[in-house]
């Protein structure tokens, strides 16, 4: 479910002004912040961050950004980040759903639909314990959660392990 944010909401202004910030006038203006309500998925990522937490002793959620096609962001509201869909844009890092702390790369991936507008999601990602990931990596080593390229690059490969909480959809 999708929940269209007010733009006189303090939530709103929170998201606004952070992605602004983070996307350093690459775009030039937010059309809608939806807030992303899917219990299930939900509930998988809370426990698997109670796991994380319990395992690591230590909190390794990352707020981090996913920047797609208006038709994947559906498709990532209805399924999760699919880990069969990796591979679409590349598996330098591995073969799993990637996101970034810098939102400006993600813009890369966020292809414009008919309209010029594009998508890009604000994501709860558990990065875990990270190992540099390479392009043949189907899951990561033995002892770690996710792969990274050691700057701005996280690599999942649980469905569970990322959550979308906010789609933005812009200019």
């Amino acid at each position: 479910m999708r929940v269209v944010l007010k733009k006189e909401s303090d939530e709103y202004n929170l998201i606004n002004t952070k992605f602004t910030m983070a996307m350093k006038g690459h775009y030039k203006r937010i059309i809608k912040i939806e807030r992303v309500q899917n219990e299930q998925w939900y509930r998988q990522y809370v426990t698997f961050k109670k796991d994380f937490k319990k395992r690591l002793d230590e909190d390794t959620e990352r707020k981090l950004y996913h920047g797609c096609t208006q038709v994947s962001a559906d498709l990532i509201i209805g399924s999760f980040f699919n880990r069969t869909f990796a591979g679409i844009n590349g598996t330098v890092y591995g073969k799993g759903a990637y996101f970034s702390t810098e939102a400006t790369y993600s813009h890369g991936y966020a292809l414009p639909n008919s309209n010029g507008e594009r998508c890009m999601f604000v994501v709860s990602v558990l990065v875990g314990k990270t190992t540099l990931g390479n392009t043949s990596m189907s899951t990561p080593p033995q002892g770690f959660d996710s792969t990274t390229d050691n700057k701005h690059i996280f690599v999942t490969y649980h469905d569970a392990q990322a959550y979308a909480e906010y789609l933005i959809t812009y200019k």
